[in-house]
């Protein structure tokens, strides 16, 4: 997370079932950073200030309960250019759904980039709102996300229940 240093910034830290997120947004209301628990970063200049981030809080909440299918933020991803390409394609990956890091890697414009998306991904400064959480390995397998694997489980596994609920309702 990069900024300049004009820019003010606040943090707050929010209860979820994966545990305690460091939220971080900027002056102008964009989100900069979900700190997944144990990825809290140490934000000197960052103002503590719960009703700067209430937005993403809010809709945070809505997720989590069941209610929020898409979120409806602005963010500011500071990364390299090919780092932001793979970020935009995670922002195209459909809530319940899940791309292979090879479909990822297609989409950002490098078929054979696979363990660059990966890297990508793990340097994601927004998850959640930024699903890296639903790029998975060949054959399904459950690989790497920065708040680890039971997370990503847990997350994969509330939207399906949530596709699933709504499904039963019609």
């Amino acid at each position: 997370m990069t900024m300049s240093k004009t820019t003010k910034t606040y943090c707050t830290l929010m209860p979820t079932p994966l545990g305690e997120l460091q939220i971080v947004v900027d002056e102008h209301d964009r989100l900069l950073y979900i700190g997944l628990p144990g990825h809290h970063r140490k934000l000197p200049s960052a103002l503590s200030n719960a009703r700067r981030c209430a937005y993403v809080v809010q809709q945070l909440r809505e997720y989590f309960a069941g209610l929020r299918t898409k979120f409806e933020l602005t963010v500011t991803l500071s990364g390299t250019d090919f780092q932001r390409r793979a970020w935009r394609v995670l922002q195209m990956i459909p809530f319940g759904k899940t791309f292979y890091y090879q479909e990822q890697a297609f989409r950002a414009g490098n078929p054979r980039a696979m363990r660059a998306v990966g890297g990508a991904n793990g340097k994601n400064p927004i998850p959640i709102v930024v699903p890296c959480h639903r790029v998975i390995g060949k054959h399904g397998a459950l690989t790497g996300f920065g708040g680890g694997l039971a997370a990503k489980r847990w997350l994969l596994q509330h939207e399906t229940r949530v596709l699933t609920e709504r499904s039963d309702r019609r």
